[in-house]
């Protein structure tokens, strides 16, 4: 008779066990279809931020400067960006951004006297005029890379 009950309190353990470990378990794949679907979210974001600067910079409607710093910020927050290369993939558009990431924005422009920022303003305009024909090029380029990638991850 001990053994019995013993066998029953074994058995209704592990079926508790069982579903409790079910019930985790169920928990876990919403969890992780939550996360899936958040990150093909951000990565969508990405991608049309992307493809929309591009635009506006391919129709002049946006500054070459500010959008290579924009373009190249949102490349560099995509997943697995150092093996795609972005810096070699569109070379021109990370130059500029290389060369005048170190210059203030918005109102840290504020903080500099206004020769030196016209100074620095000559110098980013004559950047973006050395530079304007290869970024024309490389986001031609990109573009037909984020609507792949933007076909590829549906």
């Amino acid at each position: 008779m001990l053994l019995w009950i013993a066998l029953i309190i074994g058995v209704l353990v592990v079926a508790g066990l069982s579903i409790y470990a079910g019930i985790l378990l169920s928990r876990l794949r919403q969890q992780n279809k939550g996360i899936a679907k958040n990150q093909k979210k951000r990565l969508n974001y990405l991608h049309e931020s992307i493809e929309t600067i591009a635009k506006a910079m391919q129709q002049d409607q946006c500054p070459l400067s500010e959008g290579c710093i924009r373009i190249a910020v949102l490349l560099d927050n995509l997943p697995d960006a150092e093996r795609h290369n972005f810096g070699k993939r569109w070379p021109s558009i990370h130059e500029l951004y290389e060369r005048i990431k170190h210059m203030p924005t918005h109102d840290a422009r504020k903080e500099f006297p206004k020769k030196e920022i016209r100074k620095m303003d000559f110098e980013r305009e004559r950047f973006e005029v050395e530079l304007e024909q290869p970024i024309k090029e490389d986001l031609q380029a990109l573009m037909v890379w984020v609507k792949e990638e933007r076909v590829k991850h549906g």
